[in-house]
């Protein structure tokens, strides 16, 4: 059995950095054709974007903000310059928000992520995310069938046809969340029903902690995991290494600080955001809203690609404090007017029926002009008081979290 999709997988990273950099222009230019983007690049120079560096000085796209600007300019914001019926389907997520599927034959590049769980031509595969409206089955359907696999577009729940149709079938693979993966293995123990046939699993949608993967294989199902959204498909899967998660070919992912379109050093925990090299619809700068690290080296695997250790949370640490809103953004302007500093961490607390703030930052030089000067920064920012202490260079967590909201209410 082949180890890797292709040899693009086991490419010398410098080259493949070169290869998306260099493709990155033109599809920059692609997206100047949609009026949000073009109103976003105003000014640019795209032909000077080559560069993580480059693509850095261009704004994020929060997906939060999806909704809102697709409301103000349906279906998709202004972000998309092919008109909806150009598309091959088109579908609505939670928000909601609209997304057109290109014509290609694995357009949510889904593909790589199923062979790297041990999909492979001729195999049955039992596909339980849903197809209603939503493209989480299509994603799934598209990959398996790009790679040779018959799909049974099952759609989660009715547990019992699922049996009739494992019977039927004999599928060897299954997709779908971990928690109905869970439910139709008991489900079946306490029925005497036999789905005995699925060897391999690749699960989204859910968490899924290493017990129930050990579960799983237990019960004689190797189960993979992949991080992908409705928007974008596949952005990074895991691979038989079991160490951290690939991130996929043909896009660009950075991690963030949150509030901020700012790069962190490696290894820091940060928000993901990621450019995809599609043509016909891409994504510029997208900020997901979830948290992750990137890993230093490359896979055991061989896959040479960027790792990075999967959902670590929510970006978005909004809170309320005394009636009004904090934000990572607010957080990030502290770090801009206070470069000296290192990490920020805003630890909202409860003293009483009083809501407190503490601003936490490392420094190597702590004195109170930089407490005062720090303390007015606050205020004028979040337009609310607050403590201010410092810490030692490092010794603040690496968790990605510049707001802390440590109330117990209720």
């Amino acid at each position: 059995m082949a180890d890797h999709y292709d040899d693009v997988e086991t490419r010398d990273p410098a080259e493949r950095e070169a290869s998306l950099f260099e493709r990155l222009p033109e599809i920059l230019k692609q997206a100047a054709k949609a009026p949000a983007y073009a109103e976003r690049f105003n000014g640019v120079d795209l032909d000077r974007i080559g560069s993580r560096e480059a693509l850095a000085t261009l704004p994020v796209l929060r997906k939060s903000e999806l909704p809102g600007l697709q409301k103000g300019a349906l279906p998709f914001g202004g972000f998309v310059s092919s008109s909806p019926g150009s598309f091959g389907r088109l579908f609505t997520s939670p928000g909601p928000i609209f997304e057109p599927e290109t014509d290609a034959l694995d357009p949510w590049r889904a593909a790589r992520g199923l062979f790297a769980a041990g999909f492979r031509r001729d195999d049955v595969v039992l596909n339980t995310f849903s197809y209603h409206l939503t493209p989480g089955g299509f994603i799934m359907d598209s990959g398996a069938r790009a790679l040779g696999c018959a799909v049974i577009p099952a759609g989660p729940g009715n547990t019992e046809q699922q049996f009739e149709l494992i019977e039927a079938y004999r599928p060897v693979a299954y997709c779908g969340t971990p928690d109905f993966l869970k439910i139709l293995l008991d489900g079946a123990a306490s029925s005497g029903r036999d789905v005995s046939s699925i060897r391999r699993a690749l699960v989204s949608g859910a968490a899924f902690p290493k017990s129930l993967q050990e579960e799983f294989s237990a019960r004689g199902i190797e189960a993979f995991q992949a991080y992908a959204t409705a928007d974008l498909g596949f952005v990074a899967y895991e691979t038989p290494a079991r160490e951290g998660l690939v991130v996929n070919e043909d896009i660009i992912v950075e991690i963030v600080r949150p509030g901020t379109g700012d790069p962190v050093p490696e290894g820091d925990v940060g928000e993901i955001v990621v450019t995809t090299l599609d043509p016909r619809h891409p994504f510029i700068r997208l900020a997901l809203g979830d948290l992750t690290a990137v890993m230093r080296g490359t896979s055991p695997c061989g896959r040479t690609n960027m790792r990075i250790k999967g959902w670590m949370g929510r970006a978005d640490q909004a809170t309320k404090v005394k009636g009004m809103f904090v934000r990572p953004e607010q957080v990030a302007e502290l770090g801009r007017r206070h470069p000296e500093l290192g990490r920020l961490r805003l630890v909202v607390t409860r003293e009483g029926e009083t809501d407190l703030m503490t601003l936490m930052a490392e420094t190597d030089g702590p004195n109170d002009a930089l407490a005062n000067s720090l303390s007015a920064s606050l205020q004028s920012v979040l337009k609310l008081k607050g403590l201010v202490t410092f810490a030692a260079p490092g010794s603040l967590p690496n968790d990605g979290k510049v707001i802390a909201d440590e109330r117990k209410l209720g």
